[in-house]
């Protein structure tokens, strides 16, 4: 089974392509796709091209699932709406190729990855190196973030 994991945002969305079992995942590819954010360019000009870059890695991986976060926030009612907007991309790509969808919260990824819904960035980070086999630390935290939801949906 091949697994997409999406840590959705404006400027920098994770990225994560997985395979293998919750024992023994195997990393084949994550990252981010950043946005540009120059004053001329518009949430529309970002959301596409956030829609391309993402389009890419689908028709280049051709994952058999995806795993989506959840929206968490609490402070600024403004970045929701925005990164709101990018999972709705995230999730019209996923449902335009046919890519079955499973929604966790960080809090569900965390728990079950650490142990402790709480676990902070860096805990996450070291986890997932441990898991992956990583030699360096997954960075920057949307890519370790990603690498941690695609490997709970194995």
């Amino acid at each position: 089974m091949l697994v997409l994991g999406i840590d959705p945002g404006l400027a920098t969305v994770g990225y994560a392509i997985v395979k293998g079992s919750k024992e023994k995942p195997i990393c084949l590819d994550f990252g981010v796709l950043t946005t540009d954010f120059s004053e001329d360019v518009t949430l529309t000009d970002r959301l596409l091209e956030i829609a391309g870059d993402l389009e890419s890695i689908i028709q280049t991986h051709r994952p058999q699932r995806a795993v989506v976060e959840e929206l968490f926030f609490f402070k600024n009612q403004k970045t929701v709406i925005t990164v709101a907007q990018s999972r709705g991309v995230v999730l019209y790509l996923l449902a335009k190729y046919n890519i079955p969808v499973m929604h966790v919260t960080p809090l569900q990824v965390k728990q079950t990855l650490c142990g402790y819904g709480k676990a902070s960035k860096r805990q996450i980070q070291i986890m997932v190196q441990k898991l992956f086999n990583l030699a360096n630390l997954p960075k920057p935290d949307d890519a370790a973030d990603s690498l941690a939801i695609a490997w709970w949906g194995l």
